[in-house]
């Protein structure tokens, strides 16, 4: 301790030497030169004041070297209760010196500021004026806050943060001490994102048949009211708008009750194959319709996994209708089991293989995103909802699978489920 304090008065004071030399060498040479006195003394003097503003130019303020601030840096929070409390509490948790310096962090605080180093001062945390302006108004002028903020360039995260003073003479020192309380919100600004996009999403996709029908509707009572030709017409139109509103409907209430049940992990035992032989058969009769041939090669007898037998049918029955639907020209959707693969440890795959035009790598992370349609119109017009995917997602999710999606431009995609084996 005393070593490190010797150090310091060293650093403090070597500057002052130096300046003395350097003045003591000034004026002999000016002395030296018969210069008058109040040269020598002017010249000495700017030296000294330049010296000076440099110094109050280059200082910290909080330097290590004031005495205040040096107690901060090495003088940990005192133990006790209190301290105790704080390290357990699930919300990060800062102390922060009169001086700014961040004198404790509990466990969480670490978690959330992995670089954080006690010592170091507040305003290195984040780059955020407003966090910077309310913890010092709270060392300065006693005001508690809560402020939002965001942390981060690529990856931004939304803060919020409550700060006030800790009360004085108590176990945690009798100096001035700010505590600062730090939330991430991350996750619930990007969840009332989604919520808000769904809902725009959900109300362009029934505006869209809705207008669509009113429409044709007011035509009807209008020009074409003695015309049934163009009524034939017409209702076919609204016809088919009206399904695919029903479709749309159909695939929001059943998103909805697959979200609600999803972290509720499925207890019943069903054999894969023969779920999917099932599916296959009940799809044959659509290979006309859509101009496909469907294969599957599978043996009745297979693995068994812990799944809820419906759902799983419904995952089956959208890949492979949605690879009909997109393959067409007569050529062939095939079934098949997964070969084994160490990026899925413990699991057996279902892979649905189709030769169509395939997807554009750039939209294959986004697949299963809400409305999400890497080709919006023919999505459309094959009857599409763009929720498809989404709920697939979400009911392999409570299987505790995985969706693997592959794809190459003009030759095709596979679409592989990934599930646990009994």
């Amino acid at each position: 301790m005393n070593r490190t304090k010797g150090t310091r008065m060293q650093t403090r004071f070597w500057p002052f030497i130096l300046l003395g030399l350097i003045a003591g060498g000034i004026a002999a040479i000016l002395t030296a030169l018969d210069e008058p006195f109040w040269v020598v003394f002017a010249s000495v003097l700017t030296i000294i004041v330049v010296f000076f503003l440099l110094q109050e130019a280059m200082r910290d303020p909080v330097e290590a070297g004031d005495v205040e601030t040096v107690n901060d840096v090495t003088k940990p929070l005192p133990t006790g209760f209190g301290r105790a409390l704080l390290e357990q509490l699930p919300l990060p948790l800062l102390v922060i010196s009169g001086r700014g310096r961040v004198v404790y962090g509990n466990r969480a605080a670490k978690e959330i500021l992995p670089t954080l180093v006690i010592g170091e001062h507040f305003a290195s945390l984040f780059r955020a004026p407003a966090f910077v302006d309310a913890v010092n108004a709270a060392i300065n002028e006693g005001v508690s806050s809560r402020v939002t903020f965001t942390s981060g360039q690529s990856d931004v995260r939304f803060l919020e943060s409550r700060i006030a003073l800790l009360p004085s003479g108590s176990e945690f020192g009798d100096s001035l001490q700010a505590i600062v309380q730090i939330e991430d919100r991350t996750h619930d600004r990007r969840g009332e994102k989604m919520r808000t996009d769904f809902i725009a999403n959900a109300s362009h996709e029934l505006r869209t048949p809705l207008a669509s029908i009113l429409g044709y509707i007011e035509t009807m009572q209008g020009h074409a009211k003695n015309d049934p030709v163009a009524q034939g017409e017409f209702l076919k139109i609204m016809a088919k708008q009206a399904t695919r509103m029903q479709r749309l409907v159909d695939d929001l209430m059943s998103l909805s009750r697959i979200e609600q049940r999803e972290h509720l992990k499925p207890e019943d035992t069903c054999g894969l194959n023969e779920l999917v032989l099932e599916v296959v058969s009940a799809l044959l009769p659509l290979e006309k319709k859509y101009d496909v041939e469907l294969e599957c090669d599978l043996p009745k007898d297979g693995p068994e996994v812990v799944a809820d037998r419906d759902q799983l049918n419904q995952v089956l029955v959208n890949l492979i209708d949605n690879a009909m639907k997109y393959s067409g020209g007569g050529k062939p959707v095939r079934v098949f089991s997964a070969p084994k693969n160490l990026r899925y440890p413990d699991m057996v795959g279902i892979t649905i293989s189709d030769e169509g035009a395939g997807i554009d790598p750039k939209h294959l992370d986004r697949l299963t995103e809400r409305f999400y349609r890497a080709n919006a119109t023919q999505s459309r017009n094959k009857g599409g909802t763009g929720l498809g995917l989404a709920i697939v997602k979400h009911i392999v999710n409570r299987h505790s699978g995985e969706l693997q999606i592959e794809s190459t431009l003009g030759e095709g995609s596979q679409f592989t489920v990934w599930l646990p084996e009994t």
